[in-house]
Parts: C-alpha cells; sequence; structure tokens
C-alpha cells in the first residue's frame, strides 16, 4: 500500500493551465523514494504476525514486483526480513526489536516527558503523573508535583488497576482490539481495584475514544477528579497516559478551572505524542 503523501494545492491561470500555488511541504522537499519503500515494506509485514508472499507484498503495496524484490532482496540481507524454508513468505526479524533496545525507550520516553510535565504543572497548578501497559496492569513510570504546597501524587514503579483507572481506561480505549483483549486477559485485580462489567466497561471505552480524553471523578479517592490523555505512539495507539488527579482547591487562592487543565494536559499530551493524527479509525475496535 502507497504511503500517503500531501501535494501542494494547484491553481489555475488566466490560461486554464494548472499552476503549482504554493512550494513543496516540507516533508515532501528531500523525499528518498528507495527508502520509502523499505520502510513502507517494514511497517507493512509489522502488521502481518505470519508473514506475507512476494506476491500479497507487491499487491498490498501497489508496485512493481521487480522494484519489491531487489528491495526484499536487501532487507533479507540486512537481516531486517526473514524468508521462510520454502521461499515464498517474508516476515520481520527481530532486528528492529533489538535496535530499539540499544537505548531503552522507557527512559527515552520519560527523559522527553518530564520537561513537558513540569511545564504543565506549572499552569496547571496540579500534579501528573504518566503511565505506561506492564504485565496486565498500568505502571507509574513519572510523576511530577503541583508547584503548591501540597498535591495529589502517586509514587513511580507502582501498579495501578487496568480497568478502574483512568490511565488504564485511555490505555485501553486507545489500543486496537486485538491488544485491547490481551491486554484484559493478561489483567490481574490489584488490592482495592473496583470491578466493572464488561458491557460497561466497554461502554465507558467508547465514550473515553469519542471524547479523545477521559474525564470523571476518581474510583480512588473523594474529591478528585481524574483526567487522563493518550499519548500516540506512531501506530495511532496509546503508547502511555497521561494523567492529572485535579483537585480544587476551596481557599481564596484561585487557580487554573478543570477545564483549563484539561486542555493544557491535551497540549502536553499531544507534545509527547509521535503522530499528528490522533487514533485511528473506529473500525478498528470492531
Amino acid at each position: 500500500m502507497k504511503p500517503k503523501y500531501s501535494f501542494p494545492p494547484i491553481d489555475q491561470n488566466q490560461d486554464g493551465a494548472d499552476a503549482i500555488a504554493s512550494p513543496p511541504l516540507a516533508e515532501d522537499r528531500y523525499r528518498a523514494p528507495a527508502l520509502d519503500k523499505g520502510l513502507d515494506i517494514l511497517e507493512l509485514l509489522a502488521r502481518q504476525p505470519q508473514g506475507l508472499t512476494r506476491a500479497e507484498i507487491v499487491k498490498e503495496m501497489d508496485r512493481n514486483a521487480s522494484e519489491i524484490y531487489r528491495m526484499l532482496e536487501r532487507l533479507v540481507a540486512r537481516q531486517y526480513v526473514l524468508r521462510s524454508l520454502s521461499g515464498d513468505r517474508y516476515s520481520l526479524s527481530l532486528k528492529l526489536f533489538t535496535l530499539a533496545h540499544m537505548h531503552p525507550p522507557l527512559n527515552r520516553l520519560v527523559t522527553q516527558a518530564i520537561p513537558i510535565m513540569e511545564a504543565f504543572a506549572q499552569k496547571a497548578e496540579q500534579a501528573c503523573h504518566m503511565g505506561v501497559y506492564d504485565q496486565g496492569n498500568v505502571l507509574i513510570t513519572a510523576q511530577v508535583n503541583g508547584p503548591g504546597t501540597w498535591s495529589m501524587t502517586i509514587r513511580v514503579g507502582v501498579h495501578v488497576g487496568l480497568v478502574d483507572t483512568a490511565s488504564g481506561r485511555v490505555l485501553l480505549a486507545f489500543a486496537d482490539a486485538s491488544r485491547a483483549q490481551q491486554m484484559l486477559a493478561q489483567h490481574t485485580a490489584l488490592e482495592g481495584e473496583v470491578p466493572i462489567e464488561s458491557d460497561a466497561l466497554a461502554a465507558a471505552l467508547g465514550v473515553i475514544r469519542q471524547q479523545g480524553y477521559f474525564e470523571r471523578d476518581s474510583l480512588q479517592s473523594f474529591g478528585v477528579a481524574d483526567i487522563s490523555c493518550p499519548i500516540f505512539g506512531p501506530d495511532h495507539s496509546a503508547l502511555a497516559a497521561l494523567t492529572c488527579p485535579y483537585v480544587r482547591r476551596i481557599d481564596r487562592h484561585v487557580g487554573p478551572d478543570q477545564k483549563t487543565v484539561r486542555l493544557l494536559l491535551q497540549q502536553a499530551a499531544q507534545a509527547l505524542s509521535l503522530t499528528q493524527g490522533g487514533f485511528a479509525p473506529a473500525s478498528r475496535h470492531t
């Protein structure tokens, strides 16, 4: 399948001929077709755990068979792609996995997140934390206090529930259907976890997907409104969840209201996301 590109708009001159109305966009200015082709193959195979034949790859990418063959041979030679023993099927090797773990991705994400989380905490006057899916529940990987003398915090390194917390529900809501099922299958209830029926959970996740964020009273603490937004990975699913346990001040101090805090949190999550497109179509959940 060919990648989708953005092209400059076409304008009509007085003679009726097509004319370019603006210069090429930055992402198209330095195109490398051969590199794009190789990356397209890797991304296609990443979605096919059983692999594909060369004919299937050619059909999916809508490209010339000979150019696909040459690219596949180079990817096999560089050990990014494996050829089956029968020679008719190609699949990803573990080389990309190995490369990704040469520099721990979680550490990089936390390093990038902390300054953005600190900026959010200063503007919102609230604490925030980041969680990722881990072994059936949610692992808290980073936490930043609000600027005042007190704030609602959670310890880094603890696990919180997958189905009854803001972070968990955001991670579930913005996972594709097969991944969400796998997460739920691996889930084990933590101490104090609030149970929920599967139909009710499905409905709640649908609302989160429609809104693009989670916002409701906490299921763990009185007086706290949990706000959580997805940090999207390159596949348009939630790589992590950025969550603020919003506490409304009732003294004379006037800080940002809940809506403002939610907007600030959405901006922070978007800044950390690896894609600008948000979540993939709802059909991935059917």
